[in-house]
């Protein structure tokens, strides 16, 4: 027993210390021009590496992430989340959170945007390494981009209004789409009380890994 705990202690110390290249190499990468001014959004901050459940969003918010170095933290979609975490027993300190991309994308006037298919394209390493590190048993995607990023470490032909909320297999891994839980999702395509049953079938995979 005590040499299984001694390689588990072993494993979980070098995959710290890969993830702590890794948040290095983010801190440095200018792949996309739009963003070299931005930093990643990949540190500790993100959770535990021995996490079982990994959450994965778009990209950090301009008045969250990008600000408070904490995925979904800072902002309205943040509290949301925070929110429909705590409804299923789930806290911060149970998860690994990242997103498709890790630097903040805007428009000239400033604004959020969705992060543009080669910017998905460049981050995607950093996201399969991540994933890699971490080897969550459980991933949820927040929002169709977030789900669609997915396809580039494993092909996959889903999408996120036909599987939302259901349990799939990906990747060898189980795999749950659900809504992002931004305030323009949450008032136009999926409502609170939808968004509650949706992470009440989070729970449910949580119980088959």
């Amino acid at each position: 027993m005590s040499d299984m705990n001694g390689h588990r202690l072993a494993s979980g110390k070098f995959e710290r210390v890969k993830f702590s290249a890794l948040i290095t190499e983010a801190a440095q990468c200018t792949r996309c021009p739009a963003m070299c001014e931005r930093t990643a959004v990949l540190s500790d901050l993100n959770g535990s590496v021995a996490a079982r459940i990994m959450f994965i969003g778009e990209a950090p918010g301009r008045k969250g992430a990008d600000q408070t170095r904490v995925p979904f933290s800072g902002d309205q979609s943040g509290k949301n989340f925070d929110r429909f975490l705590a409804s299923i027993g789930l806290s911060r300190k149970d998860i690994f959170i990242t997103s498709a991309a890790l630097c903040n994308p805007r428009t000239e006037s400033g604004a959020n945007r969705k992060p543009s298919r080669s910017e998905l394209t460049n981050c995607s390493s950093f996201l399969q390494r991540t994933m890699e590190i971490v080897d969550p048993a459980l991933v949820v995607t927040l929002g169709s981009v977030a789900l669609d990023a997915l396809s580039a470490i494993e092909p996959h032909h889903l999408k996120l209004q036909d599987a939302a909320a259901k349990i799939q297999r990906w990747h060898g891994r189980v795999l749950v789409p659900i809504y992002h839980p931004s305030p323009q999702v949450l008032a136009s395509h999926r409502r609170e009380a939808q968004q509650l049953a949706d992470y009440k079938v989070v729970a449910r995979a949580i119980q088959q890994v």
